[in-house]
């Protein structure tokens, strides 16, 4: 008689379909773009000092008192442990996917190491009184893992739908490149800007590390806006002109075209109206959706899903 395979001898010998995990990785970029704005939240609302304990809120009550900035801050850190839950399960997902290219357990171990690596990061911004530097790591390393997902999530959507060879020339792969790296500059200096800005992320501004003066960073962002906007320009022009061959990559980009226009123009408002918190928020949000736009069509650029050479 053959003894019965244990459930760990089940669980090596499972093998799973891109098709099947497809909803876990959308789910995992999904937590990702959420976290930076519960993140931002809790900068804009002077709930960075909210818990001061870790992982509890403070020494002895692990859970919030009745405090809305330990409410915004503790929800934080809740959100940041189911991204850490579903960053791991995509993992040891992907790893059970054969059909996916070798890299891809390797990029997925990555978005679970850097989002794992979020928290001893937190706790190192609250333990130096939320320094400005290791904000701006907390957020800048969340925005790299948002932009691997999305990766991760593309590569996977292409192994259900099928993948076909590169719609468009290497000249508009290259300006692919460089709308995403200007894009991430973009980033860095707009978190920048805002570590010279009103929202002190705890509550005394006056006690803050602070970074220079917020008008110099606000046209140095403003320069960045104009940099990118020119190279994203030029790489929706070429495939305008192409997009008979690659039509549906042509309608994201115009798409991630429209979402820039809002978020340049929400930016405007909110410098006008003194950054009030709400609008600061609201654009936060929109840029990492311009981010994952962004990666997305730059991605599509040297990978191509087939359905996106269909008309």
């Amino acid at each position: 008689m053959h003894a019965q395979p244990t459930a760990l001898a089940r669980l090596r010998a499972l093998v799973l379909t891109p098709a099947q995990i497809f909803p876990l990785a959308l789910v995992q970029l999904g937590a990702l773009w959420l976290i930076i704005g519960t993140g931002a939240a809790v900068r804009l609302t002077d709930s960075g000092l909210g818990c001061r304990d870790w992982p509890g809120c403070e020494a002895g009550h692990p859970l919030p008192a009745k405090n809305a900035h330990a409410f915004v801050e503790f929800g934080n850190r809740l959100v940041g442990g189911v991204t850490i839950a579903v960053t791991l399960l995509v993992w040891l997902a992907v790893r059970r996917t054969p059909a996916l290219p070798r890299w891809a357990p390797r990029l997925a171990l990555g978005v679970f190491v850097g989002t794992l690596a979020q928290a001893p990061i937190g706790l190192l911004a609250i333990a130096s009184g939320l320094r400005w530097p290791i904000v701006a790591v907390h957020l800048l390393l969340s925005i790299a893992l948002l932009a691997a997902a999305t990766v991760l999530l593309l590569e996977v959507r292409a192994a259900v739908v099928g993948r076909v060879e590169p719609l468009v020339p290497p000249e508009l792969r290259r300006l692919g490149l460089a709308f995403v790296s200007a894009g991430f500059v973009l980033i860095v200096s707009g978190s920048l800007a805002t570590a010279a800005g009103p929202h002190s992320g705890g509550g005394a501004a006056d006690k803050i590390d602070r970074l220079g003066r917020l008008q110099s960073l606000v046209y140095v962002h403003a320069v960045l806006v104009g940099i990118f906007l020119l190279t994203f320009l030029f790489s929706l022009g070429y495939l305008a002109a192409r997009r008979d061959r690659a039509p549906r990559i042509f309608k994201l980009g115009a798409a991630v075209f429209a979402l820039l226009l809002a978020q340049m123009g929400l930016g405007e408002l909110q410098w006008r109206t003194h950054l009030p918190w709400g609008l600061v928020l609201a654009h936060v949000f929109l840029a990492a959706t311009v981010w994952v736009g962004t990666v997305a069509l730059a991605t599509l650029f040297f990978r191509p899903n087939v359905d996106f050479a269909d008309r």
